[in-house]
């Protein structure tokens, strides 16, 4: 039961930490993104080289890779090492932060490349940013999935959920 506790409550922590990670980044684009389809004042921006809108872009893409990758083989550390289903969800939140972290600097990458070079590629790979943030949003059924969980510790993860 204590350990089912303090599973509930670091999933708490975890659901808070990667909202603040996604919300973070989004006033920055949506600014970026209203300024380069309708301005109403003008701002002046320094001209920067332009291998520079290549290359900003190319990072985010590389990040986005990187972090799905990087997700990955943790996932299989995880698996392959760990016994106890607390250290197992302690080891996945991390690499769920982590993976937010980098979700999040692309982000800020896609808002600073629109606003800085007006290219709608950034509008692309921050579309592609956004549905990959939905879609590996943390839940007790994807750490089910991810750990193949059975029996107690299944449970035990399944009713991080319930209200007490």
């Amino acid at each position: 039961m204590q350990e089912q506790k303090s599973i509930k409550e670091q999933f708490r922590i975890l659901e808070r930490n990667v909202l603040l990670l996604i919300i973070l980044p989004l006033p920055f684009f949506a600014f970026a993104y209203l300024y380069t389809s309708r301005p109403t004042r003008t701002i002046s921006v320094p001209d920067f080289p332009e291998f520079l809108n290549t290359l900003t872009l190319a990072l985010a893409l590389a990040l986005l890779a990187f972090q799905q990758i990087g997700f990955n083989k943790t996932i299989r550390e995880i698996r392959r090492k760990t016994a106890g289903v607390e250290e197992k969800f302690m080891r996945y939140a991390k690499a769920v932060t982590r993976r937010y972290y980098l979700l999040m600097i692309v982000g800020f990458l896609c808002a600073a490349g629109l606003f800085l070079y007006q290219n709608l590629g950034f509008t692309i790979a921050y579309a592609i940013n956004l549905v990959l943030i939905s879609v590996y949003k943390p839940s007790p059924v994807r750490i089910i999935r991810l750990f193949g969980l059975k029996g107690k510790d299944k449970d035990i993860i399944f009713n991080i959920n319930r209200m007490e």
